[in-house]
C-alpha cells in the first residue's frame, strides 16, 4: 500500500504515511491535523500501471472535496474506511 498525504485545495508535499508520533493518521487536505477516516484510493494512468493504487487520507470533513478533486482527473478509483486500507489496495 502507499500511502501519500499530499493533498487539500493545492498539493502540499508532506512526507507518506501522513502521521504525528503515536501513528495517527492525518487528512490530507492542506492544512487539515484531523485524524483520517477514510482512504482514497487513485492512480494517475499516465504514471501509474492499472493495478496500481496510491491512497490520500481524508477526514470526514474533507472527504467529498478530495474525491472530487481526484474525480475531475478521472484518477479516483474507491473509497474505504482506513481500517480496510490493507485489504483495499
Amino acid at each position: 500500500m502507499d500511502l501519500l498525504g499530499s493533498l487539500g485545495a493545492s498539493p502540499d508535499p508532506r512526507p507518506t504515511p501522513d502521521a504525528v508520533p503515536d501513528g495517527e493518521l492525518i487528512c490530507s487536505a492542506k492544512g487539515c491535523r484531523a485524524t483520517a477516516a477514510w482512504g482514497l484510493l487513485w492512480n494517475n494512468p499516465k504514471l501509474h500501471t492499472p493495478e496500481r493504487r496510491k491512497v490520500w487520507l481524508a477526514c470526514d470533513e474533507h472527504r467529498e472535496h478530495l474525491e472530487q478533486f481526484l474525480g475531475a482527473r478521472s484518477f479516483w478509483k474507491q473509497t474505504v474506511p482506513v481500517a480496510e486500507l490493507d485489504r483495499a489496495s
